[in-house]
């Protein structure tokens, strides 16, 4: 039996229950957005251009354990970042767009809120009990990619590039524009790959994967995962690695998941 009331609605209603599920998700990514632009010095001070300064958090480890190893290389981003705006309006685009973004990353946890309120009612009670905890999980799964990105991968991008040369006759000044678009498409899009074990669960349910197809095709995702390294990553070995090390670990819980759906669907079989 389905987890809805008994008339069926007509599509131009199925239309109408999107369009406010819509608009609710745009007024949170707004109010967020609106939070982000009037606290500017925190979210561009603080958040987006902290990877580049000596304190920052992963810097000041990584600079530790140089001087513990006696590995001078492992001390980054210890030299100021020379970052400038060539753009009339490149500043305020650029605080626009941030604050944007920042609507999108923080309201993402009530996004997947609405979308889940939109697809439950065409759940069986079956399905909806057995995916309590989506919002959650995915919420979880997001804000870790995003922390992963912000302290590991952002750091290390914005050392190799900013520091590469071609010649030492030119200089790295960084446009401010280039910096942000970096930064930020490196943490949006970590975060969106870590929601590989979600997505693999939903596919799962609606028997689009099983367990065996993705074990098969387990070579070929090692493949894709070292692409999707290359780019969002600087051109770097290190960086690389500790992109595809995770994404390789939530493909092999996907996997894990898959088999878990076909076992809970088997049980559920036999008792008919």
């Amino acid at each position: 039996m389905k987890n809805k009331n008994q008339a069926e609605m007509s599509f131009l209603e199925h239309l109408e229950e999107l369009r406010w599920h819509l608009v609710r998700s745009f007024l949170y990514i707004f109010v967020f957005a609106v939070l982000a632009f009037i606290f500017k010095n925190i979210v561009f001070d603080v958040i987006l251009l902290g990877p580049s300064k000596p304190d920052f958090f992963t810097n000041r480890l990584l600079c530790g354990l140089a001087e513990d190893l006696s590995m001078p290389v492992l001390c980054i981003n210890q030299e100021p970042l020379s970052l400038q705006n060539i753009n009339m309006t490149g500043q305020f685009t650029t605080h626009l767009w941030v604050s944007f973004l920042a609507g999108v990353i923080v309201a993402f946890p009530l996004i997947f809120w609405e979308f889940w309120r939109f697809i439950k009612p065409a759940l069986y009670k079956e399905e909806v009990e057995s995916s309590r905890g989506a919002i959650f999980f995915a919420s979880i799964l997001f804000t870790i990619g995003i922390l992963f990105a912000y302290y590991i991968i952002s750091p290390l991008s914005v050392h190799f590039l900013g520091n590469y040369q071609v010649s030492e006759q030119v200089d790295n000044i960084v446009n401010l524009g280039s910096y942000i678009g970096t930064v930020s498409s490196i943490i949006l899009a970590s975060g969106i790959l870590f929601e590989l074990p979600m997505f693999i669960y939903f596919m799962s349910k609606v028997g689009l994967v099983t367990a065996d197809t993705l074990k098969k095709y387990r070579r070929h995702s090692i493949v894709v995962t070292l692409a999707l390294a290359a780019i969002i990553t600087p051109p770097d070995v290190i960086s690389q690695i500790l992109v595809c090390l995770p994404l390789i670990l939530l493909y092999e819980a996907g996997i894990i998941i898959a088999r878990g759906v076909e076992y809970r669907r088997s049980k559920e079989l036999a008792k008919q």
